[in-house]
């Protein structure tokens, strides 16, 4: 990955680039700490249900987005960290990936495991993509290859700008934002926000462009995604400047005490959702791809169980179901409908 022209400027001008590549605030190890050996073998031997026992339940979103959200704000879960969050007349379409693998290849890497919800030909037209960085799990090519034909406007962080140009993305359509950096667009203003993760696409790459968690607010609502973070004090300072929030949505998936500095995990998730202001919290980047060693559902049985002893209102909505956040008064552990428990054994909990 090389830049030139403005785009080395800006890369170069930012606080968080030293040597040639972006850093966290904070030193962090990616990947795996210690001896690597007992994570291989749990890897290849040992644990079980890393992928669900029977197709998932996933709805079609066509009917509901047909209609405007009475409240203004509904969120569609596409799977994984793609979300069409419809915010006061405009619609935004996060880490949107359709590809069958998270992967470079498209016959090896992790697999879905369930079909997006709907074709990426049947979005209601997108007033902005928005890409937290450039992982494959958040940045899929052959995706954005075809979102770059209707020419939506992008955001993303220092550097992805690149492999967008790339993919066919016009360059005037791009914006790319260091941490704490803004732009608008339609009634969304967009901010960039510290994140404790790293990037890289393939070999040599490592942290040549940037990461980011993002503000979405308009006059009336303000939203966190968090794309891909470990735990950081630094979201007590996003709280600060721009909560409390009205949803907050927070990946929980792909998490390991080995590589606990890179991803939250529910535990840390729950953390950073009391350091950011509180505010209804959505668990994301579970339930699509096996890019762990835990339980498939594991994430999100363990956020329900911590969430409802410290008194968290949780939204979990259905794949494919579009929902306002605000009607929502119960969480439904969907998830269980595959698991061999019946669900009337675990029931709802309150939010």
């Amino acid at each position: 990955m090389s830049f030139s022209g403005l785009r080395l400027e800006r890369v170069r001008a930012s606080r968080q680039f030293s040597d040639g590549r972006f850093r966290n605030t904070a030193p962090v190890a990616p990947g795996i700490q210690g001896n690597p050996l007992p994570i291989l073998g749990e890897y290849f031997f040992g644990g079980t249900n890393r992928t669900p026992p029977a197709p998932l339940p996933v709805e079609s979103p066509l009917e509901t987005w047909a209609r405007k959200p009475d409240s203004g704000f509904r969120v569609t879960w596409l799977g994984h960290s793609t979300m069409l969050l419809e915010l006061d007349g405009a619609r935004i379409l996060t880490d949107p990936v359709w590809g069958e693998r998270a992967s470079p290849m498209s016959f090896a890497g992790p697999k879905r495991f369930h079909p997006a919800p709907v074709p990426l030909e049947a979005l209601p037209k997108v007033d902005a993509v928005l890409l937290s960085h450039d992982h494959y799990d958040h940045l899929c090519r052959p995706t954005i290859a075809k979102l770059a034909k209707l020419r939506v406007p992008f955001i993303t962080a220092l550097g992805v700008g690149a492999h967008l140009e790339a993919y066919g993305v016009a360059p005037e359509l791009i914006t790319e934002l260091d941490w704490w950096e803004e732009t608008r667009v339609g009634p969304v203003g967009f901010t960039a926000a510290p994140a404790q993760h790293f990037s890289g696409r393939g070999m040599g790459d490592r942290n040549r462009t940037l990461w980011a968690s993002w503000v979405l607010t308009t006059d009336k609502r303000r939203v966190f995604f968090s794309g891909d973070t470990g735990l950081t004090s630094e979201f007590e300072e996003i709280g600060r400047r721009h909560g409390p929030f009205d949803l907050v949505m927070l990946e929980v998936g792909a998490w390991h005490p080995s590589w606990g500095g890179i991803h939250l995990g529910p535990e840390n998730a729950l953390k950073a959702h009391a350091m950011l202001g509180g505010g209804t919290l959505m668990p994301v980047h579970w339930g699509t791809f096996n890019l762990a060693l835990h339980a498939w559902d594991e994430p999100a049985e363990t956020l329900l169980r911590l969430a409802d002893e410290q008194k968290v209102r949780l939204f979990t909505p259905r794949l494919g179901s579009a929902v306002e956040p605000g009607h929502v008064e119960l969480v439904t552990p969907w998830w269980r409908e595959v698991a061999p428990e019946p669900l009337a054994v675990r029931p709802a909990v309150g939010g």
